[in-house]
């Protein structure tokens, strides 16, 4: 078994994508209107990145969810870029419209920084 993708989803996937290219400097691959729903992928190395529209959550979890939230506390879970430069890619996402959470600081030998997605999404940058 491998690990194969993630998916977020959000309300606005266009609005989303654009965001990741101009902070991250990620590359899409693909953009699809499914009609009620949006689907996206983008480049991230072997594992995909995938964002689909919030309406598609509705219909694949009727039971409820807790939709993501830039004026709430995170949710407990991140995602992690890796970078050579982790004070350049913390600044390339501030400039985006990223919220800090963490500066770039030496953590275990690493430096790492987080900072939180237009959606709220925890999003670390460490370097290799």
């Amino acid at each position: 078994m491998k690990f194969g993708y993630t998916v977020i989803w959000v309300d606005d996937v266009v609005k989303t994508v654009e965001f990741y290219e101009k902070a991250f400097g990620l590359v899409r691959r693909t953009l699809q209107d499914k009609g009620q729903s949006m689907w996206a992928e983008i480049e991230t190395g072997n594992t995909t990145l995938a964002f689909s529209s919030s309406s598609e959550a509705q219909k694949l979890f009727p039971g409820g969810f807790h939709s993501n939230d830039a004026t709430q506390p995170p949710p407990l879970i991140q995602i992690s870029f890796i970078t050579p430069d982790v004070g350049s890619a913390y600044m390339r996402a501030i400039g985006a419209g990223a919220k800090t959470l963490d500066a770039p600081k030496t953590h275990g030998g690493h430096t790492i920084a987080r900072v939180r997605d237009l959606n709220g999404v925890l999003v670390s940058l460490v370097n290799a």
